[in-house]
């Protein structure tokens, strides 16, 4: 970390010390151990769920479309972190320069944003599918789950580039140290050298509307499902209808919960060891869970990984 001195003898910091988790010796290589098993596995799941979906003929439809870009997220996802932070547990110093950090939190919160709109669509296709099954063909194309797509990677990366801009315009001073183990942007505008009730309001304001619009959506979208399913007369077709969205609210469960704990509450010092926490579970351990939940409860997905991982 590179320190430069200036006339009015501020410390300009020009790179950061990612704390992470602080331990002995012995408990960061044990836990460099057990975070690169959950790294290969989450390649593995994901990965697989993209191999099945591309090699079943079967599984070539709106809903297994999305399933496999979103798996592909997932990864990156996942890759934005992990790797840095494995790479800090065997490192002494756990530096990261400015430029590293910069990238890290573009990426982390564009695909984190990506993730929330995907969410969002997978929602809106299982709303269609259900309360308008005969018109779903002809509804949810091929193309308009094209543009769904695009639209969501697109938005994604877009939503940050004014955030990561205004980051990138501002001075940094003090010990540098970030009390977590990426750049979140809570510890890192608590760095600069001089505050900025603006810049502060444009952060606060920016960073949850790809959080809450989306899960609105999801909400909205949910509401109507559950009122056509309850109209549907025999239990047998209305717990076939819940099944096909079993699997997607599962995986909404998890990230919005852990999200909305981390960014819903006021952040204080003392709570700095359940933030890393936190952002940890949804991070790292729910692209984990993703691939797990999605082919335990789906029995296309089973037989399409059953026959891929024969080959």
């Amino acid at each position: 970390m590179k320190i430069s001195n200036t006339p009015n003898t501020s410390s300009i910091i020009t790179g950061f010390i990612l704390l992470g988790f602080p331990c002995p010796r012995e408990g960061q290589i044990l836990l460099f151990v057990l975070f690169s098993a959950v790294y290969l596995l989450t390649l593995m799941g994901n990965g697989s769920i993209i191999c099945a979906v591309c090699w079943d003929q079967r599984l070539h439809t709106p809903m297994y479309i999305l399933l496999a870009n979103f798996s592909f997220l997932e990864i990156w996802y996942v890759t934005s972190t992990v790797p840095n932070m494995l790479a800090n547990f065997l490192s002494d110093k756990q530096l990261i320069s400015f430029s590293g950090c910069l990238l890290q939190f573009y990426f982390f919160f564009s695909l984190g944003s990506t993730e929330c709109f995907f969410l969002a669509i997978m929602a809106f296709d299982r709303y269609l599918a259900i309360c308008w099954p005969l018109h779903y063909p002809t509804l949810m194309t091929g193309r308009l789950c094209a543009n769904l797509v695009i639209s969501c990677w697109v938005l994604g990366f877009l939503w940050f580039l004014i955030p990561i801009f205004i980051i990138s315009q501002m001075s940094f001073c003090g010990s540098g140290i970030i009390d977590h183990f990426l750049c979140d942007p809570g510890p890192l505008l608590a760095l600069t050298c001089e505050k900025a009730p603006v810049i502060e309001l444009v952060f606060s304001t920016l960073t949850p509307v790809p959080l809450i619009v989306p899960f609105l959506f999801i909400m909205g979208s949910y509401a109507l499902v559950l009122r056509a399913v309850l109209r549907v007369p025999s239990a047998a077709g209305r717990k076939k209808a819940f099944s096909t969205c079993g699997s997607h609210l599962a995986v909404v469960s998890l990230f919005y919960g852990s999200v909305l704990v981390m960014y819903g509450s006021p952040t204080s010092e003392h709570e700095a060891g359940m933030q890393k926490i936190v952002t940890l579970f949804y991070s790292a351990v729910t692209p984990l869970l993703n691939p797990v939940i999605y082919s335990l409860r789906n029995k296309d997905m089973k037989k399409a990984l059953q026959k891929f991982l024969r080959l």
